[in-house]
């Protein structure tokens, strides 16, 4: 229309002259691209303009439509003399995301999305999102929330609250992190929002970062995305998925220059010892390397053991601690997580500058949800409510991890922390060589969505990870569904 003079007036006249039916409103809601015209009128518009039926609705490939004839002229006036079509822009995604992943909330869940759509109930073992399965936010931490909303309205300071980062301060020296003062922490939308800030604030082109294998596959995702390389040091299942330290040491080379503990593990539910921990800060300290621990379940420990922060244990090294609410206190939507820096901060004050610069340039985290830090840190711990043996999270693991142990063809390492569980298919059973397809068919045959191995940059096929959140009545429905599953699925 642009470049043959055309207004939208125009239009609607030469439709009336070839005897067509075009509304001032329809031809407003093509133009903005609301609706798409019918089969008629694309031909009535095709001939105005002297433009394909294909090329009009921006498809240069086959569309499947069948072959549209120009509607007859009924007046002798000759239409405008159309010029040559230029082909219509598309736009792709950034090549910067090619080999960027996160399949938690991957294809087969946009499978289970259309599937529940049309009425079937999934049994959903996916994700680690406390709310949908009854876990309540504390009523002390939503009344803080409430009664300081309007205190919240505006920015805060770019690193956060003064009463949040003071409580997250007290808490760390109760963790045994030294040398973490008020400036030194920086809240977040959770913590992923700070994996992404602090490894654009980081990474160069080319820099490698250790990053466990399994994972939690943002780490691998924020790194390969801000332009390093993510190298994927092994866990070892028969060690209950403990690093091997060995493999740790040979994939460090003169490019490596942090490496990411994920501790409590997701997705094995691993727990790392304190001379684990000890033996990771000697590679570090031999190599000078900054270390990164995400420690965002070190309060979702079970069977009466502690977690232990590995920067308690590194205080001549630079470490950046990850760590937040949105488990513990099972408010996972009110994203509210941070940063803690610790250990010899000159070593790191060139990126301490870079992360104060990435937090300035998002003006600040979420405020309402900063406001109950204190109240969340500081009061009761209701969480341990569930970790004890008679507590929700822990019965439910046991009674999941005992319910795969008798399935035959299924092993699985006992998870001490999280609410998640890795489970191995034998490999002469089942024969899985696509984890993919194994997730789709088992959604597709039961209803039941889990998340295969792959989507933890685990490359042996047939693992996979349950959310063991969902209550005792529906884990067992959908472990009733797996077990008849196993009993007849080969690959």
């Amino acid at each position: 229309m642009g470049e043959q003079g055309l207004k939208q007036v125009d239009m609607l006249r030469l439709a009336a002259e070839r005897g067509g039916k075009l509304g001032k409103s329809q031809l407003s809601q093509y133009l903005s691209g609301k609706t798409i015209p019918r089969q008629a009128v694309v031909a009535l518009l095709s001939d105005m303009l002297g433009v394909s039926a294909e090329w009009l609705l921006g498809e240069n490939e086959d569309i499947g439509l069948p072959a549209v004839s120009p509607a007859p002229q009924t007046d002798p006036t000759p239409a405008p003399t159309p010029k040559e079509a230029a082909p219509m822009r598309k736009f792709n995604k950034s090549s910067k995301l090619d080999h960027v992943s996160y399949d938690v909330r991957g294809p087969a869940l946009d499978e289970a999305m259309r599937m529940e759509e049309d009425g079937i109930n999934i049994l959903k073992l996916n994700i680690g999102n406390p709310a949908p399965f009854g876990f309540r936010t504390p009523d002390e931490v939503v009344q803080d929330m409430a009664s300081q909303l309007r205190d919240t309205e505006g920015y805060s300071d770019s690193r956060g609250l003064f009463a949040a980062r003071k409580a997250i301060m007290q808490y760390d020296q109760l963790k045994g992190i030294p040398n973490v003062t008020m400036s030194d922490i920086y809240t977040g939308n959770g913590v992923s929002d700070l994996i992404n800030l602090v490894m654009q604030a980081m990474v160069e082109t080319g820099d490698e970062i250790l990053v466990p294998s399994p994972d939690y596959p943002l780490w691998t995702a924020c790194v390969t995305l801000a332009g390093g390389k993510a190298v994927h040091y092994l866990c070892d299942e028969q060690a209950d998925w403990l690093p091997d330290l060995d493999d740790m040491r040979a994939k460090i080379t003169s490019n490596t220059k942090a490496i990411v503990i994920i501790n409590p593990n997701n997705p094995t539910g691993a727990l790392y010892p304190r001379e684990v921990l000890e033996e990771i800060v000697e590679i570090c300290r031999q190599n000078q390397l900054i270390i990164l621990s995400d420690e965002i379940y070190d309060r979702l420990v079970m069977d009466d053991l502690e977690h232990v922060s590995i920067a308690s244990l590194a205080p001549d090294l630079f470490c950046i601690t990850f760590n937040g609410l949105s488990k513990s206190h099972m408010i996972a939507g009110w994203r509210i997580g941070w940063i803690s820096i610790s250990g010899n901060k000159r070593l790191g004050k060139g990126l301490m500058e870079g992360i104060h610069m990435m937090s300035n340039m998002r003006l600040c985290s979420n405020v309402p949800a900063q406001s109950i830090v204190q109240t969340a840190l500081g009061g009761y711990q209701s969480v341990k409510n569930y970790v004890v043996p008679t507590g929700r999270v822990c019965k439910q693991r046991d009674y999941v991890y005992e319910r795969l142990c008798a399935m035959d063809g299924v092993s699985v390492v006992k998870p001490k922390a999280a609410f998640y569980i890795f489970p191995k298919l034998d490999p002469k059973k089942f024969n899985i060589t696509d984890d993919e397809q194994f997730q789709l068919d088992l959604l597709q045959d039961k209803r039941v969505l889990i998340v295969p191995g792959k989507g933890f940059n685990w490359e042996t096929p047939g693992y996979f990870r349950i959310v063991y959140l969902p209550r005792r009545a529906v884990l067992g429905e959908a472990l009733d569904a797996m077990e008849e599953f196993f009993k007849y699925y080969r690959q």
